[in-house]
């Protein structure tokens, strides 16, 4: 384990906090301990994190042996409970989400900047393996890096450098208690198949195939930096935005590279995986003018002016509410009765006489029409949004002002319907508006 002991040192520094990420497998015991045995050298402060997925009769044992192993050597032990897997709409992609945050909650509560995993070699080859086969990008064939970044934290893995057997190796002969999860012997599940039935195969051809794989992902990883590098530099993204015009004449590899840099960028804040044809859908999406389509139960793909983006999906439409006092909804800063008006139209005059009160503020409805001010005719709503350039991906959640009728009264900050005063007019109601959105 020397090799692990090095990386370990080379990355941990003196009175360090770091949070270690332990299920109580043969894989995360032994990352914990060979952390614990540095832990009066380097003064850390390890904090160990456990989550219980309640899914097997022996959860509880496993969360008991890993906060009694903490607890004996010193160690802070915090634990995550799941109890939402009796949910059908609770996922395998809901539990890693829900695992990592709890991780990243623990990062920021005890003030460490570093979060160790116990992925190895093995857990690389197979990875590697699985995404050849499903089909990935450039990114995606690099597999597990031994270092990788969450906002301003690091992500540590240091035992990619070796084997399973040498894992289990090292904790007979440490004496390092540990539990097998019996469902990784179950064939049913991919990774398992490529664990059980690639794997020995390919070890047998060459035993140190793992460093062999290593040595493929940090050769990858060195050619994704050089086409990064070129992607920024020459301005293909902006903003975290695809500018689509810049991009025109490039290859269909490096627009497939831009869509990757755009999902990497999630991946280092929240956990994001995408399949091939996701991508390809992203693909398509830069000939696509004004569309925006579902990548996965959070995320869409965006295509919105000459930009291209990817960003969470919008909350549900606003509810209705009644409007008679000041109001801040995301984004958007209602001022009732404001006496500081203009003759914008972030900014509307009424005569409450020619209205029905009360006002309400809330979202588009299918078949919303408005008589603008100066214009001959009812237009729809979804028109002037268009005509604006408001974001396809904006348009749901953007706030209008009704009245009691739900006659559309105002789009704010955008367009006034007839029933907008000027100032030399009677009016006794001043609304003004402050908005920020995405062009």
């Amino acid at each position: 384990m020397k090799k692990v002991i090095d990386f370990l040192k080379n990355n941990l520094n003196n009175k360090d906090a770091v949070v270690v990420a332990c299920s109580g497998g043969p894989d995360s015991m032994c990352l914990l301990d060979l952390v614990t045995k540095l832990k009066d050298e380097l003064n850390l402060k390890i904090i160990v994190a456990h989550v219980n997925h309640k899914l097997r009769i022996e959860s509880e044992e496993e969360a008991q042996m890993v906060e009694k192993y903490a607890k004996n050597n010193g160690l802070i032990f915090e634990l995550l409970e799941i109890n939402e897997y009796l949910e059908k709409t609770f996922t395998e992609e809901d539990a890693r989400r829900r695992r990592y945050e709890f991780f990243y909650e623990l990062l920021k509560k005890y003030n460490a900047k570093k979060l160790l995993t116990a992925h190895h070699g093995d857990d690389l080859i197979e990875t590697i393996l699985m995404r050849l086969t499903r089909g990935s990008n450039l990114s995606g064939y690099i597999g597990i890096k031994e270092i990788s970044t969450h906002s301003d934290n690091l992500i540590l893995r240091p035992l990619l450098k070796v084997t399973k057997d040498e894992i289990i190796k090292y904790l007979e002969e440490n004496n390092v208690p540990y539990r097998v999860d019996k469902t990784n012997n179950e064939l049913e599940h991919t990774r398992n198949r490529y664990r059980h039935i690639v794997l020995p195969f390919l070890k047998k051809e060459n035993p140190k195939v793992h460093e062999k794989y290593l040595k493929f992902s940090k050769e990858l990883i060195e050619y994704d930096s050089f086409v990064t590098n070129y992607i920024k530099n020459n301005n293909f993204i902006v903003d975290n935005q695809i500018v689509i015009n810049n991009i025109n004449n490039e290859s269909d590899f490096i627009k497939r590279k831009c869509l990757e840099i755009l999902v990497k960028d999630i991946q280092s804040k929240d956990y994001f995986d995408i399949s091939d044809e996701q991508m390809n859908n992203l693909i398509k999406l830069l000939n696509q003018n004004n569309k925006c389509i579902d990548l996965n139960n959070y995320y869409q793909g965006i295509n919105s002016y000459g930009h291209v983006f990817i960003k969470k999906k919008e909350d549900k439409k606003l509810e209705e509410i009644v409007f008679d006092k000041d109001i801040v909804i995301e984004g958007f800063i209602f001022y009732y009765n404001n006496k500081d008006g203009d003759n914008t139209n972030s900014c509307i005059y009424l005569n409450s006489s020619e209205i029905s009160l009360p006002l309400k503020i809330r979202s588009v409805k299918a078949g919303d029409k408005m008589q603008v001010k100066n214009l001959n005719g009812n237009k729809k709503i979804s028109d002037i949004f268009i005509d604006e350039k408001v974001p396809k991906a904006k348009r749901s959640t953007y706030p209008i002002v009704v009245d009691a009728k739900n006659t559309v009264l105002w789009v704010p900050n955008l367009k006034k319907s007839q029933f907008s005063k000027d100032k030399s007019e009677k009016y006794d109601i001043i609304i003004r508006c402050k908005a920020r959105w995405i062009k």
